[in-house]
């Protein structure tokens, strides 16, 4: 059985729907009997409690059925459901024949929730209709008074809707999670084809000029021009430099805005459904780019290893703090992101520390001494 802070929201909203129907099908059902057998002689009120409480154990068992089939119900679960309409015929035949009016109200009461709050859960909407109409006849028919159609009519109505409501709302929780991961997918997408961008942009550009040069080289070879020469070594120097910037686009070095970070971190966060909160306008200048490497690591991780709902992003003091609410228990403290990037860190004086507090946070800080590189560098001296 997994803990409450492992779940994540639809799981939590799942598990408090299903636990909310069991306590309304026994407080109801246990309200209804014991309320009516205090009242009752032993001879009546020892078979109403248990066949009450047989209905409602078959209830429950049928309620958990269609809750785990909730929108795939293509059919009647009729293994649950024969036992459930066998006992309660029975309970309310008895009831009928041998009851005094008080036991044979509770028994109905009984029954028609028992059989209206799982059946409810079908996606036909005419089955509510069946429902909320065979609750009043079975009234009428045990009651035998003409204003009982109407209360069972009530009754099963109720009942009926809060199945059916409870599951439509849980239904809207789960389309709306799938829907805020079809937008992280996308945001994704989004994110690679702006890489390949870059490296048409970075790439292209070079290549282009390495194709120019190596033509007018080859055409002033051919006539013998001293200066193919010198256009070869700038065909040489733009390789070189196409080299670089390639390896910086494969490992993620290239020149950071921080600026562009936060807005993709704003950007692909909410696309997730996650709230984010930024206070980091007085960032120094010079320290622009590593804050920027920590935001892109820090936000890569949120999506990746956490189910966090709110991402606050702040700096103050030279302290860059990214801070969340979605870290899962038994978490590993550092990852080979977070490692890399402290490597990369240090050489400029940033220390970078990670680590989770309370039930479900985690936080990243990351220390700029002095106002650059160039102030931290000498501070270490």
């Amino acid at each position: 059985m997994r803990r409450w802070s492992e779940l994540n929201r639809v799981e939590r909203v799942g598990l408090y729907t299903r636990q909310s129907l069991y306590v309304v099908l026994w407080v109801f059902s246990g309200s209804v009997l014991l309320g009516n057998a205090v009242q009752l002689d032993p001879d009546p009120a020892v078979p109403m409690l248990v066949g009450g409480l047989a209905v409602t154990v078959l209830s429950t068992l049928l309620l958990m059925e269609m809750m785990r089939r909730h929108r795939a119900v293509d059919s009647l679960p009729w293994r649950r459901l024969t036992p459930l309409v066998l006992v309660s015929a029975a309970y309310l035949a008895v009831a009928a024949t041998s009851w005094p009016a008080e036991a044979r109200g509770s028994a109905v009461l009984v029954v028609v929730t028992s059989l209206a709050l799982p059946l409810s859960m079908l996606p036909q909407f005419r089955s509510v209709v069946v429902l909320v109409l065979g609750g009043g006849l079975l009234f009428l028919l045990v009651g035998r008074q003409p204003l009982s159609f109407g209360a069972g009519v009530l009754v099963a109505a109720s009942a009926a809707f809060s199945g059916r409501a409870s599951m439509w709302l849980y239904g809207i929780v789960r389309e709306l999670d799938e829907a805020n991961d079809a937008r992280a997918r996308l945001a994704v997408a989004e994110e690679r084809l702006r890489f390949s961008r870059d490296v048409h942009d970075i790439l292209g550009r070079r290549l282009s000029t390495i194709a120019v040069q190596a033509e007018l080289a080859a055409t002033l070879s051919a006539r013998g021009d001293e200066r193919a020469a010198e256009r070869m070594l700038e065909v040489r120097g733009v390789a070189h430099e196409a080299l670089r910037e390639a390896r910086e686009l494969a490992r993620g070095y290239r020149a950071t805005d921080l600026h562009k970070e936060l807005e993709g971190a704003r950007s692909l966060l909410r696309s997730a459904g996650i709230e984010v909160q930024l206070d980091v306008d007085n960032v120094p200048r010079a320290w622009h780019e590593p804050a920027g490497w920590v935001v892109l690591e820090s936000v890569t991780n949120v999506l990746r290893h956490s189910s966090a709902s709110v991402v606050k992003i702040s700096y103050a003091d030279g302290r860059l703090r990214v801070d969340n609410d979605g870290a899962h228990p038994n978490g590993s403290t550092d990852g080979s992101g977070l490692s890399g990037l402290r490597e990369r860190l240090a050489p400029l004086g940033v220390t970078l520390a990670a680590h989770a507090y309370g039930s479900d946070r985690w936080l990243v800080e990351a220390d700029f001494p002095g106002s650059g590189p160039l102030s931290a560098t000498g501070s270490g001296q």
